[in-house]
Order: structure tokens, then C-alpha cells, then sequence
């Protein structure tokens, strides 16, 4: 359930610039002034040793996390007001009388409101799960484990791998059925399978935490402690068959196309028509199957696993799920382990938030058009079309002087890039959601409904040709990402704000800010997976075998240059894993600066707060990464997320720029100096 409402646009998009917790607003900037205020410096660092904290020292400093936060930053600061907007739409909509039955309003405000009915949620403790729990416990067979994973997959609760409906790799026009896998409770497969004191520790934990909340169920302690081994030994077997993180990022890898008859020969323990007939496609045609290395090994599994360790994964599985949206004592137990274990969370978010996230979650669109009404104006989507063009003129003009890459290829580049479609602000067309129901006194039952309509509507989709009208984030989100299949940028209203995007500031923050920003998510479309897509949003390889492997060169020396960073201790960052975002914070960091310069037709600004139009572009640019973090979520940000750390991403992309060294007088000698033969060069 909680894990549903995000998947499809987790595994159909290929990148987004962060994933953020969030917290408190900090006054808005109102002028060119504002947008960098010399306060949030510390000038006593010199911009060559730490130019993170050379531009952000002193706001780390006065900006602690707080006890309700992993991390504190600038994605923060601008969600965290996004949500105060967001309710007081829905305070807006409790008052009003046009709220009738069956409207977007009546649905938002019946939604939020059953999610702060607490009296009635506490009262009704497990029973929401309590007849499914009883029909797991009911299971006799393999036909019926089979039986009862379809219906869970439909339930939004996803033991084993997941199953949505996204473009085809190859044929990009048309939305097919995909399997992926899963069933894994920590969020990623190192957890399982590294054998050091930290994953060893962190497992026992993992499995007190299973034990506890069986326990909170009604089981015994010893059942609970033997149900958790259970179901922890589940998750470590299909841990072994699982992709890496590294392996995932591979599209040729997650390619697999196949009709279902020859999806029974590589899993033969799963009846697949069965499954796709439950479901509800009973003909899903040709499926993509993710990982074959996966799909092959839960065959294996499946024919060797106990009919009670079935019972004890699955149960562990819907538990797991519906625990955010239970009685208190399974609310907390959930944050005791996922909050402050794993994140170093010292106190949960106040309630009110996190029904207006699962609210959002479930009627995104609907909220996001009274959302972008109110808040968004048009202006902002006009001077975004206008900067999204700049950028694309100079990404051009950077691509016409490679030195590396030929002729044919430069010809193929230039096609893509002119046809990327750029989407601002909204849709142009809104979801449907006249056939959800949504009920004022029932919470749990408003999460199953809006579950089942996200997976309903997902179902709808395959076999049928792409929508490209559709958006993968709601307008109301402080993200941004590129879709490859369908060669697209999207900017939602939410990240259009300070620091971002800001209307009274001086071109060089704006360029500095959501100028990186739009040549971040143009870049992806050339970095080192996105490249592998060509302009109609298919898998094809359109470069030269020349052009490919100078491009990888030079990929390695950025990569080297991340693996080389320490961030916490002797921790490293994986210049591998993030090497698609670093790429693009590097591309668009250059196309970005290029567009600026462009813009400024030989003019020279005067220096603001004794500080030039350039440093500005790169002073916006640190500031946007600017964040406070705690050691647990740096720890576990390093090991599960693509992209670097804030620190990362501000002191490694702007020392491979020449002109850099200039803007701040960096010497050699300074510890992020780099030899100007040691610079990654690439887009």
C-alpha cells in the first residue's frame, strides 16, 4: 500500500535531481539581494579547500536538522512550505460549501480528514488487516500462495517483485507489462549481503523489528520470533538473486521481453497465466521480464520454501505496509526501526504531514490542480520556457565543438537534443478520478480504495499506446526529472520557487539555481545510460564504437574523482552507482554557465554584495545543495541512493570548469584543486 502510490513513477523514470525529507520555512527571498545572502557564508573557509561550506558554512551551522528530520536543506525548506500551502487548501476546502459527494474537494477533504480521526483509527487497532492476515493464515497450497501474491499485488502490498505497465524499451510508443524484482523489506540488497559488524548488526535489528510487530498483531513472542526468522531468511534468499544497485542501472540488463510461455520456462514454479489472469489480464501479450538472473532463482526458491515460512513472509509483507496507516503502536514501532534506526530520526513527523503526504499520494493530481490555481503563476512557466531554451541553444553550441566525439554521432545528438519535449509546471489535462471513492470515516479503507484505483488504472494501460501527455509527478512535487522513453523534461510547479527559481533575483542565480537544473535533466538524456535512448525515446545504439568508448574514458575520470571523495569517516561515495547523476549535475553545471554567458551579450553586471555575476552563478549553484544531515541517513544515503551527497555535488562538478579557478582565485596546493589534466570534460 504505502510502497504502491510511488512505484510506477520510481521504476518508469530514469532520474530525478533528489529524494528529500523535508522541515520549517525560512523567510522567502524578495530581491537580487536575498537570493544570496553573505550571512550563510563562512569566509573563513577558502573556496578551494570547501566551497560547500565556503557558500553554506554558517546556514549549516544555524540550521541543526530537526528532531523530525534525517537531513535539512534546501529541497527541505521549500517543501516543508509546500505543505503548509497544501493545507491550507484543504483547510480551505473543510470550509467551503461546494465540497459536494463525489467532487475532487469532497475526496481530498474526506481523505485528510479520516487520516486525523486518530480516536477512530486507535480503536480499530489491527482490524483493518485482520481478514486478510486470517486468509494468509488459511493457506493450504501452492495454488493458493499463488492466489493470495496476485490479490496482494492488486492490494498495492508487493511480496516478491513488482508488476506496473510502462513503454517499451525498444518500442517506445507503446505501454507493456513489466516485471521487477522485489519483496525486500531494507532498501536495498548490500543489507542483506554484506557480512560486516554494521549489516550483521543492522539485520538483528531489522528482525527485532519484524518479532515486535508480530507481536503487536497478537502472536506470542516466541511465534512472532519464529515468524521473523522466517520471514528475514525470505528476504535473504531473494537478496542473493537480486541486481546490485550498480547492475540495476543498466537498462540493456532490465530488458527482457518475452510472451509468457517462455516466462513459465524460466520460472517454472509460478503458473504466470494463473498470476496474469488474477491480476485481472487474462492476454498481458509480450511482458518484459527485469531481471532474468532474479526471475530464474525465485523459481528455485519458491519450490523450496515451508508452507509456514510462506505464511510468516507474507504476513511480515501486508504488516510491513499497512503499519503507517494502523493504530499508534504500529505507527510508532514502524518509525522506531525505519526513522531512527535506519535514519537517525529523533521524532516522528507531526501527524497532520503525513496524512497530507498519503493524501497526496493517493489524489495527487486532483490536489495539484487547486495546488498550481493558487500558488503557481503563469509568468513563471513563460520565463521557464524561455530559460529551458537558452539552455538547449548552449548544449547545442557545446556538442558543434566536441573534440571527441565524431561528425555522424555530433548529427544524431543534435536531433535528440532538439527533440526533447519540456513539460512546466502542470498537465495539460488532468486525471480522472470520478470512479474512486472516498469515504469520511474510514482511513485505512481511503488508502485500500486509492491503492487499488492506482493499480487499476496502471492495468489499463497495457497493451495500449503511450500517453505522452501524462506526467510522473504531481505539480505540487519540489523535484524535476527526464523520462527516456519519451525523451522528455518535466519542471513541476513545486521546485519553481526560491532557491531554485526566483522571479525578482538577478539572472546569475537564476542560472546558477534552475538553470543547472534544467541542464541537469537535459543531460541525462546523454549520460552514460540515458545516451543508450535515441530522439523517439527507444533503446538503440546510435553511436559510433569510437565515439562510445572516448566517451566511457572520460566517464572513468569523473567516476575516479567521486570515489576518490570521502564524506563520512572512510566512507566513500560510489562513483559508479551516481555516475548518471554526476554526470548530469556536470553537463548541466556547463550548459547552464554557458546560457548565462550568452545571455549577458558581452554585457558585464555590477557586482552585487561586492560579489560578481559569475561567482553569484556558482554561489546559486552551492546553495541549492546546501543541507544538514545526519550520520545515519549519510550512511544509508551513500549505500542505497544514485545520487551523491550535497557536499559531493558542490565540491566535485565546479572544479573541472576552467573558468571556476578564476571566478575564486583557486590555487594548486588548495585540497579540491584538480590538475587541469585531471578535469573531467565530457558534455
Amino acid at each position: 500500500m504505502k510502497k504502491y502510490l510511488s512505484i510506477v513513477s520510481v521504476l518508469a523514470l530514469a532520474a530525478t535531481i533528489s529524494s528529500c525529507n523535508q522541515p520549517q520555512k525560512t523567510k522567502k527571498q524578495t530581491s537580487m539581494n536575498d537570493a544570496i545572502n553573505p550571512a550563510n557564508m563562512d569566509k573563513n573557509v577558502l573556496p578551494g579547500n570547501n566551497f560547500f561550506e565556503y557558500v553554506n558554512g554558517n546556514w549549516i551551522k544555524d540550521h541543526p536538522v530537526p528532531p523530525q528530520y534525517s537531513q535539512y536543506g534546501a529541497f527541505t525548506v521549500l517543501y516543508e512550505q509546500n505543505q503548509k500551502e497544501l493545507k491550507d487548501l484543504i483547510d480551505e476546502i473543510a470550509k467551503s460549501k461546494d465540497a459536494q459527494e463525489g467532487t475532487n474537494k469532497q475526496k481530498i477533504r474526506d481523505f485528510y480528514n479520516s487520516g486525523m480521526d486518530t480516536a477512530r483509527i486507535d480503536a480499530l487497532g489491527a482490524k483493518p488487516i485482520e481478514a486478510e492476515m486470517n486468509a494468509i493464515q488459511n493457506l493450504k497450497s501452492m495454488e493458493s500462495v499463488q492466489k493470495e501474491i496476485a490479490f496482494m499485488h492488486t492490494s498495492g502490498v508487493h511480496p516478491l517483485f513488482y508488476f506496473y505497465a510502462g513503454a517499451d524499451d525498444k518500442n517506445s510508443s507503446m505501454d507493456i507489462a513489466n516485471l521487477y524484482q522485489g519483496g525486500l523489506g531494507l532498501p536495498d540488497v548490500d543489507y542483506y549481503t554484506k557480512n560486516d559488524p554494521a549489516s550483521e548488526k543492522l539485520r538483528k535489528e531489522y528482525e527485532d523489528h519484524i518479532a515486535k510487530m508480530f507481536v503487536l498483531y497478537g502472536n506470542s513472542e516466541k511465534v512472532a520470533t519464529e515468524k521473523a526468522k522466517d520471514a528475514l531468511a525470505m528476504e535473504m534468499e531473494l537478496a542473493k538473486t537480486s541486481f546490485t544497485r550498480l547492475e540495476q542501472r543498466v537498462p540493456e540488463n532490465n530488458y527482457n521481453k518475452m510472451p509468457v510461455s517462455e516466462l513459465q520456462k524460466i520460472s517454472p514454479a509460478m503458473n504466470w497465466k494463473a498470476y496474469f489472469t488474477d491480476l485481472g489480464l487474462k492476454d498481458p501479450g509480450e511482458i518484459n521480464v527485469g531481471q532474468l538472473r532474479f526471475f530464474e532463482g525465485l523459481s528455485k526458491i519458491m519450490k523450496k520454501t515451508s508452507m509456514n515460512q510462506w505464511k510468516a513472509y507474507l504476513e511480515w509483507k501486508l504488516l510491513d505496509d499497512a503499519a503507517p496507516f494502523l493504530s499508534h503502536p504500529f505507527v510508532q514501532e514502524n518509525f522506531n526501526f525505519f526513522g531512527k534506526i535506519m535514519s537517525g530520526q529523533p521524532e516522528m513527523r507531526p501527524r497532520w504531514k503525513r496524512v497530507l503526504s498519503t493524501t497526496s499520494s493517493g489524489l495527487g493530481m486532483a490536489l495539484g490542480q487547486l495546488y498550481v490555481a493558487k500558488y503557481f503563476p503563469p509568468s513563471s512557466k513563460e520565463r521557464m520556457l524561455k530559460l529551458v531554451q537558452n539552455l538547449r541553444d548552449a548544449f547545442a553550441g557545446r556538442i558543434k565543438k566536441l573534440d571527441w566525439m565524431s561528425e555522424p554521432t555530433k548529427e544524431k545528438a543534435l536531433e535528440k537534443l532538439a527533440a526533447i519535449t519540456v513539460k512546466i509546471g502542470y498537465p495539460d489535462k488532468w486525471r480522472d478520478y470520478s470512479k474512486l471513492t472516498i469515504v469520511p470515516d474510514n482511513y485505512f479503507q481511503n488508502v485500500m480504495n486509492a491503492t487499488k484505483f492506482a493499480f487499476e488504472y496502471n492495468l489499463n494501460k497495457v497493451g495500449k499506446p503511450v500517453d505522452k501527455t501524462e506526467w510522473g509527478m504531481t505539480p505540487q512535487t519540489v523535484n524535476a526529472y527526464y523520462n527516456p522513453s519519451n525523451n522528455e523534461i518535466v519542471f513541476p510547479a513545486g521546485i519553481l520557487q526560491p532557491p531554485f527559481f526566483n522571479k525578482d533575483a538577478d539572472d546569475a542565480v537564476n542560472y546558477g539555481a534552475i538553470g543547472v537544473v534544467i541542464g541537469h535533466e537535459m543531460t541525462h538524456g546523454f549520460d552514460d545510460q540515458g545516451r543508450k535512448y535515441d530522439k523517439n525515446g527507444n533503446m538503440n545504439d546510435w553511436w559510433t564504437k569510437e565515439d562510445a568508448e572516448r566517451f566511457k574514458e572520460k566517464t572513468e575520470k569523473l567516476a575516479k574523482l567521486y570515489d576518490d571523495y570521502t564524506i563520512l569517516d572512510s566512507l566513500h561515495v560510489n562513483g559508479q552507482v551516481t555516475m548518471g547523476e554526476n554526470i548530469a549535475d556536470l553537463g548541466g553545471l556547463n550548459i547552464a554557465h554557458d546560457a548565462f554567458i550568452n545571455s549577458l551579450d558581452g554585457k558585464t553586471p555590477k557586482p552585487i554584495d561586492g560579489f560578481t555575476a559569475d561567482q553569484r552563478f556558482f554561489m546559486a549553484y552551492a546553495q541549492v545543495w546546501r543541507q544538514s544531515i545526519r550520520p545515519q541517513q549519510l550512511a544509508k544515503q551513500l549505500k542505497t541512493d544514485v545520487h551523491s551527497p550535497g557536499e559531493a555535488r558542490v565540491n566535485i562538478p565546479p572544479f573541472n570548469l576552467d573558468v571556476f579557478y578564476t571566478d575564486f582565485n583557486i590555487k594548486p596546493g588548495e585540497k579540491l584543486y584538480i590538475p587541469p589534466q585531471d578535469r573531467a570534460r565530457i558534455w
